[in-house]
């Protein structure tokens, strides 16, 4: 299916791009999302008069991830759990854990889709780096600090 991005896709495209996806990834996700539009002539016509207006808020968005970003990089996380005597936490620290505690410092615009955690979840005491995809060009790294309890 040929669609038009209307806003940066990592590993797809930039805005106006037109690409051909499988109709499933289409259908499912980049229409509902308001990210594409299927590439029919009237959509296309439509596009090139929004142009401006869809780069111009583009263009805001990335500005104001760079400001989240310039407070949040290099910010300290802390995160009690319940733990073993050996450090090794009853459960884990999870995405939805660190974007819950990251709105208690005040930071409620971060998603826990944001959060990128290369490892997987954090299933022991101590610190660990984790990354923050603010934007598709803005990630930013924190470290949280998972902290025991007996």
């Amino acid at each position: 299916m040929q669609i038009i991005l209307l806003e940066k896709v990592i590993n797809l495209g930039n805005l106006g791009d037109v690409v051909k996806v499988k109709e499933g990834y289409a259908r499912n996700f980049l229409i509902p999302t308001g990210r594409a539009k299927r590439a029919t002539p009237a959509n296309l016509a439509e596009f090139e008069t929004r142009r401006v207006e869809l780069e111009r808020v583009a263009g805001e968005k990335l500005v104001a991830a760079q400001a989240a970003a310039e407070k949040i990089n290099g910010l300290t996380v802390q995160i009690v759990r319940k733990a073993g005597v050996d450090g090794r936490l009853f459960g884990s620290v999870t995405t939805a854990d660190i974007a819950e505690a990251l709105a208690a410092n005040g930071h409620a615009e971060i998603e826990k889709a944001a959060v990128r955690m290369p490892n997987g979840p954090i299933k022991a005491v101590g610190d660990a780096q984790v990354e923050l995809a603010l934007h598709t060009d803005v990630l930013v790294n924190i470290t949280v600090s998972v902290l025991g309890e007996h």
